[in-house]
């Protein structure tokens, strides 16, 4: 994914300033998507620079160097080339399924514990996005917007009802008791 485009939908959303653009960011796009405040600021100046947004000092900036960022049109049109690009689905690159293949060619290495420490993960994750999905979406009629951010919240709980499941299926098969058949 590309920080930019992230940047810039987000701001499409809502312009606002680089402090709240960070933490709207974390609280959405942040789920699927990471970036620390450095890489956000330096971001912004890069997309500034290239003419895809405008800052300007904002209302309340006082003295301070707050500044408000919108999407110019040269940014929504990368943001809609972007978008029509081609994007193959990720690929699992997970460092626990090669200790778990070394667990096979090895024999028990007790990585129960840590499959126990990843559910327990997925569950706070998948609490979380259920606490996201009665706060937000339970009972609303929705915009197409909201239609499509709901649409992302289900797949990210989904995903994590499979992880948990599949957690509970590999403690299974670690125990030697398998229903795969």
């Amino acid at each position: 994914m590309s920080l930019p485009h992230a940047l810039m939908t987000s701001l499409l959303e809502k312009s606002c300033s680089g402090y709240d653009l960070t933490r709207r960011f974390e609280k959405t796009i942040g789920y699927f998507w990471r970036a620390s405040h450095q890489q956000i600021y330096r971001e912004l100046g890069r997309m500034e620079e290239a003419g895809w947004i405008r800052s300007e000092a904002a209302e309340d900036a006082g003295k301070s160097r707050k500044r408000v960022y919108e999407v110019l049109a040269a940014g929504r049109e990368e943001l809609k080339r972007w978008a029509l690009e081609p994007v193959d689905p990720p690929s699992p690159r997970d460092e626990f399924f090669v200790k778990l293949r070394t667990d096979a060619v090895m024999g028990p290495l007790g990585l129960e514990t840590e499959i126990e420490r990843r559910m327990g993960l997925h569950k706070l994750r998948l609490a979380a996005y259920r606490a996201i999905e009665v706060r937000d979406f339970a009972g609303k009629t929705l915009s197409r917007l909201g239609e499509i951010q709901y649409l992302i919240l289900r797949a990210g709980i989904m995903q994590e009802e499979g992880l948990i499941r599949w957690s509970e299926e590999a403690l299974g098969v670690l125990a030697g008791v398998s229903d795969l058949a």
